[in-house]
C-alpha cells in the first residue's frame, strides 16, 4: 500500500463527509468544472458513469484524484439536479408511488493516469406523496441542487418506502465501492 497526495475532485459535502467515514481526509478539493449536459439518447448509467470519468480527467493534481457523480432516474429519463422549486416539484410528483434508480458513479485517476470506475445501482421507492407532503418539503429547501430534487439524508429519508442497495450511494459516494477501488489501486486505507 503507498500513501499519496489525495484530491476530491466534488464540492459536495456529503462527498467529504462519506470519505471521512473510511477515515479519510483529502489532501485537497478541487471541484471539476464540466459540462453536465447528457448527450442526446444518452441511457442513464451511461450518463452516469461519464460524468464521474470526465470529472477525474478534469482535475491537474498530483498523486490520486477521486471523483464521483449521483444520477437519479426514472426509467431512461434523467432528472435534473433541481436548481428552482418547479423543477424540485416536478420531480418529486414523476417519483411518488413509484421505483426510481440513483446511480452513483466513482472514478479514481491514479498518478499514472490509468482511470478505475465503479457504478452503484440502487432503487428506491417513495410512497404516494400528498400535496401537502410535497409542499412541507418544499418548503424545507432540502432539494436545492440535488439530484432528483431530494436528500435521503434529510427529512425526504422519512417519505421512502423502501431502498434496495446503499444509503451512502444515494448520498452520493458509495463507501464499498470507494474502498475497494482506492484499495485495488494501492491507497493506503485501513
Amino acid at each position: 500500500m503507498i500513501a499519496l497526495h489525495l484530491t476530491l475532485a466534488s464540492a459536495s459535502p456529503r462527498r467529504l463527509e462519506l470519505l471521512g467515514r473510511l477515515g479519510i481526509a483529502p489532501d485537497a478539493v478541487a471541484p471539476a468544472d464540466i459540462d453536465e449536459t447528457p448527450r442526446h439518447q444518452e441511457l442513464p448509467k451511461e450518463y452516469a458513469a461519464r460524468m464521474g470519468r470526465e470529472k477525474a480527467e478534469a482535475i491537474d493534481a498530483p498523486g490520486f484524484v477521486l471523483a464521483g457523480d449521483t444520477v437519479v432516474a426514472c426509467g431512461r429519463r434523467i432528472l435534473p439536479k433541481t436548481e428552482t422549486e418547479e423543477e424540485a416539484r416536478a420531480c418529486l410528483k414523476l417519483m411518488s408511488g413509484r421505483r426510481h434508480t440513483v446511480l452513483s458513479s466513482i472514478a479514481l485517476r491514479a498518478p499514472d493516469g490509468t482511470i478505475r470506475e465503479r457504478l452503484s445501482e440502487n432503487v428506491v421507492r417513495f410512497k404516494n406523496l400528498s400535496a401537502q407532503e410535497i409542499d412541507a418539503y418544499i418548503a424545507s429547501d432540502e432539494w436545492r441542487g440535488k439530484a432528483g430534487g431530494y436528500a435521503i439524508q434529510g427529512s425526504a429519508e422519512a417519505l421512502i418506502r423502501w431502498m434496495r442497495g446503499s444509503h451512502s450511494s444515494v448520498m452520493g459516494l458509495p463507501l464499498y465501492e470507494t474502498r475497494a477501488l482506492l484499495k485495488s489501486a494501492g491507497f493506503a486505507i485501513g
